[in-house]
């Protein structure tokens, strides 16, 4: 008697169970690259249950660009990803109905940026004239040097831009092939690090924040389908990823131990190194300490609109709420971050 008791406790465990994993909704999530220390966060949602929580199976996939997880959603192929949010500018002025929208912004401060070295001539922006800059065709960094040459007064006449894979910018640099590099500093600044380079004391490092390029950058994105048929696991999502990024912003050691869980090929030191710089150089800011992560300011979003527009010589412009929903963050309180390096 108690045996078919026991049995039929764990056949009604096993069928609830069952039930509860067919219950949760699955969303496929594109990351921005190959899995690196700042996609931490990320697999902390996903290694802790946190999605599981919201009643979701979040598939977490290697991406292929920042940019490309924009045509990653919108091909259908996922509900949603870590990409750029210029990308999506780009595709909302020509496809607005198939274009996705940001729901919870990382990066307040972007990553566009040229690299210098130096001892190679050039101390100051004026000094790029007469001098050849490396860019990967077709990336934000590329795309808007015309953009920053006329808001800094100078004449792109006089400055080369060589085309080459983004895999060739730092050993070009290196080599003095090129003068300077149009780059993404997150990814360039530990390309040289593996490099054996001292990025900090050898090379110089000129934001196109710093010099009247003000844009956003990346941040979680999902489908317009995924938000017509389900705000509920958007909202979820959001929250999921919210409560990963907070974690990892007091506990860096945490989260490294699940990226290195998912390769044990990596340079621990190097990706725990890019974590903590994802952090310090790109999601911390004065503007992150006043409306939280996950947020944007509507004006510098707009002139940022503009920006892509006049950079990309888009057919018309976007308007911010095209871009961007805040409908599905967690309060501002929940979203406040108290970054610890360690």
């Amino acid at each position: 008697m108690l045996t078919r008791i026991a049995s039929a406790i764990v056949s009604l465990t096993l069928l609830c169970g069952e039930a509860s994993a067919q219950e949760l909704t699955t969303i496929r999530f594109s990351l921005g690259w190959k899995v690196r220390g700042a996609d931490a966060p990320f697999l902390y949602a996903k290694e802790h249950g946190l999605f599981k929580a919201e009643g979701l199976n979040v598939i977490l996939d290697q991406g292929e660009g920042s940019s490309a997880t924009v045509t990653r959603v919108m091909s259908g192929a996922y509900d949603a990803g870590l990409g750029d949010i210029n990308a999506i500018i780009q595709s909302a002025a020509t496809r607005p109905q198939e274009a996705p929208v940001m729901v919870y912004n990382v990066y307040s401060q972007s990553p566009f940026a040229i690299v210098t070295k130096k001892n190679g001539g050039i101390k100051t922006i004026k000094d790029l004239e007469g001098h050849t800059l490396g860019g990967a065709q077709g990336t934000p960094t590329t795309r808007l040097i015309e953009v920053f040459a006329r808001r800094n007064g100078l004449d792109m006449n006089k400055i080369k831009i060589t085309n080459m894979a983004p895999n060739l910018q730092e050993p070009m640099l290196l080599k003095g092939d090129v003068d300077g590099a149009l780059v993404f500093n997150i990814t360039s600044y530990f390309n040289l690090v593996l490099n054996r380079q001292d990025p900090d004391k050898d090379f110089t490092w000129l934001s196109f924040d710093d010099y009247g390029v003000d844009l956003y950058s990346n941040g979680v994105m999902v489908s317009r389908k995924l938000i017509a048929t389900n705000p509920k696991a958007v909202t979820g999502l959001v929250r999921a990823i919210n409560k990963g990024m907070t974690a990892v912003a007091k506990d860096q050691n945490a989260g490294m131990k699940l990226v290195m869980e998912n390769d044990s090929l990596l340079d621990a030191a190097v990706e725990k190194r890019r974590l903590q710089y994802s952090f310090e150089r790109l999601i911390m800011s004065p503007e992150m300490n006043e409306i939280g992560i996950g947020d944007v300011k509507d004006q510098r979003l707009a002139k940022s609109i503009d920006t892509i527009v006049e950079g990309y010589q888009l057919p018309r412009t976007p308007a911010p709420g095209e871009i961007f929903t805040r409908e599905f963050l967690p309060p501002k309180s929940d979203r406040m971050l108290a970054y610890t390096p360690n």
